[in-house]
């Protein structure tokens, strides 16, 4: 978990969760590294895909969480609305707009 200001803190449910259940939250926190670190992604493409990952399954949370963490490590507005665009053929309007809107907020909250 990231260590700093409050807007860069994980939701308090997460961290209640885990502060409930540390081992799983461990566990969760060791796989998620183990996948970054097992190819040659770098952190910014990595927040890219998982932007595109979160719409398709409709998390609203998380879309926010890695669109704040694809700005931190570099990228552009026009990347994340393209990664979001690319979306919608396959997860269609309704999860595209939800994202978008999601995405533009987190922007302006940066």
């Amino acid at each position: 978990m990231t260590a700093g200001n409050s807007a860069a803190q994980p939701p308090k449910t997460f961290l209640d969760f885990a502060a409930r259940f540390p081992d799983l939250a461990g566990a969760h926190e060791k796989i998620a590294a183990a996948a970054e670190a097992h190819g040659p992604l770098d952190k910014k493409t990595i927040e890219l895909v998982k932007i595109g990952i979160s719409l398709g399954a409709g998390l609203e949370t998380a879309v926010r969480s890695h669109v704040r963490r694809a700005l931190e490590h570099g990228a552009t507005e026009l990347e994340i609305e393209q990664v979001i665009l690319l979306a919608y053929n396959t997860c269609g309007w309704p999860r595209t707009v939800a994202a978008w809107k999601w995405a533009r907020e987190q922007i302006q909250r940066s």
